[in-house]
């Protein structure tokens, strides 16, 4: 194909600049055509057939005088910096009509493939207004995206011809994960985890900081009574502790090739990424230390340990771009790293696939030397898929072997768990949907009993 046949088939994709025939126009054409050749059939002569043809594509012309020209539109986009992923965004484009011609349009944005893209947009534009196109769009994968170029065909009011043109307005747009369990949880800690039954101040009598004196009400610990405000205020009163800050947290994320299995919302590292996030905002809101790791079959981020909110977005921005890598993780090297870096006691919170983990027999001896300074718990996503085949009803013999072989993947994986909670490893599961409200609870009560 030519570079001028291309060109010309780029307009037709709306993907060009220039000018095309309206649907009206084509329609007419059809009809006179058919007119034509009926007239051709009973003698009329083909230079009266030409002429007319000729005189009305001139005429139809003249519609163009009746259009704007380039240069009197302009265009501006408003487009949201951050977006979250599966989250529907409102994206505003601005067109500005400064001819004395109204116009209909038809619009598309350049978004990327990964983008809902509700297009083609159409609409009319008065003479001498501005006019606000809005559409919202949804992204589906996270990263770092350009959206280059806007295409916007216009045609007058006769609507024979359209004129196309294509604009450039570059912007940059960063697609995060989802923080709404991050939001939830910030808004009202106890609400989000209510499902859970766990109180954010629930420990062992006398154990964490003082935190205020309060009415004493039933249940509490008769014990922590504060006699001498009772006599002075003559109700009874009694002191109320958190538990201690300034803890510290490193959060683990595997992005090996298990954590690419399809979910009923993104995959495996998406929700894992969520929960981190979630499980960070936790900590980072009572006083505590966070750092991040990132890991496949080599380091891939890590954010050393900070305290405050603003160290939120610094995580933030430091994972928001992980990708799933087609290579199996290497837990030793992940490990022996650790040891270097963080030498402080924390609480090691692995998000990772836990059948998988299991038989990583090499990783035992380095969580065995990290056991003795460090807290150790792996929190991963339950397979919907094993406990379904495990619960259904067979009917056929081979229905029968699926669930005989998926009771015995289970009893393995169970046998895996128990002999490394041995060692003091703690490993649970979690439906996708609870990831997060499971990773903070565990933190919480973590915290609570003073275990580190």
């Amino acid at each position: 194909m030519t570079k001028s046949l291309k060109s010309l088939w780029a307009r037709f994709l709306f993907q060009d600049r220039g000018i095309l025939p309206a649907k009206r126009l084509l329609v007419f054409y059809l009809i006179l055509t058919l007119v034509f050749m009926i007239g051709a059939i009973i003698g009329l002569s083909w230079a009266y057939v030409i002429t007319i043809n000729l005189l009305i594509l001139c005429l139809s012309l003249v519609d163009l005088l009746f259009t704007p020209s380039k240069q009197e539109l302009s265009f501006t986009r408003v487009l949201p910096k951050e977006m979250e992923r599966g989250l529907s965004y409102q994206i505003e484009i601005e067109v500005s009509n400064s001819s004395s011609y109204s116009i209909m349009y038809r619009l598309l944005d350049g978004l990327p493939q990964s983008f809902d893209r509700p297009f083609p947009l159409t609409g009319s534009i008065p003479k001498n207004s501005v006019v606000v196109v809005t559409y919202h769009s949804t992204a589906a994968v996270r990263g770092d995206y350009e959206v280059q170029k806007l295409y916007f065909r216009y045609r007058s009011r006769f609507g024979f011809w359209e004129k196309q043109t294509t604009v450039s307005l570059p912007e940059s747009v960063k697609v995060i994960p989802d923080l709404t369990e991050t939001k939830q949880f910030l808004e009202n800690a106890q609400s989000f985890l209510k499902y859970e039954g766990l109180h954010i101040r629930r420990q062992r009598s006398g154990v964490g900081d003082f935190s205020k004196i309060r009415e004493f009400v039933v249940g509490d610990d008769p014990r922590k009574i504060n006699w001498r405000q009772t006599a002075k205020l003559r109700e009874v009163m009694t002191n109320d502790y958190e538990p201690e800050h300034g803890k510290y947290v490193t959060i683990l994320i595997d992005c090996g090739r298990m954590m690419g299995a399809e979910l009923k919302k993104g995959n495996r590292l998406e929700k894992a990424l969520e929960a981190a996030l979630t499980v960070t905002a936790a900590a980072l809101k009572k006083g505590d230390y966070v750092s991040v790791l990132a890991f496949s079959k080599e380091i891939h981020v890590f954010v050393p340990p900070a305290k405050g909110m603003a160290h939120l977005q610094t995580i933030l921005h430091a994972i928001y771009n992980l990708k799933v890598d087609a290579a199996e993780s290497n837990y030793s090297s992940v490990f022996r790293y650790l040891e270097t870096v963080q030498k402080k006691r924390s609480l090691l919170l692995l998000f990772s696939d836990v059948r998988t983990f299991l038989h990583e027999e090499s990783a035992l001896a380095y969580l065995q030397r990290l056991r003795q300074r460090h807290l150790f718990l792996m929190i991963g996503v339950e397979d919907q898929t094993l406990l379904k085949r495990v619960n259904e009803v067979p009917e056929t013999v081979q229905q029968a072997m699926v669930k005989s072989i998926a009771q015995q993947q289970l009893l393995i994986k169970k046998r895996e768990k128990n002999k490394w909670e041995k060692q003091g490893l703690q490993m649970i599961e979690a439906r996708e949907e609870k990831l997060a409200v499971t990773a903070v609870s565990h933190y919480i009560e973590i915290m609570n009993q003073n275990l580190l």
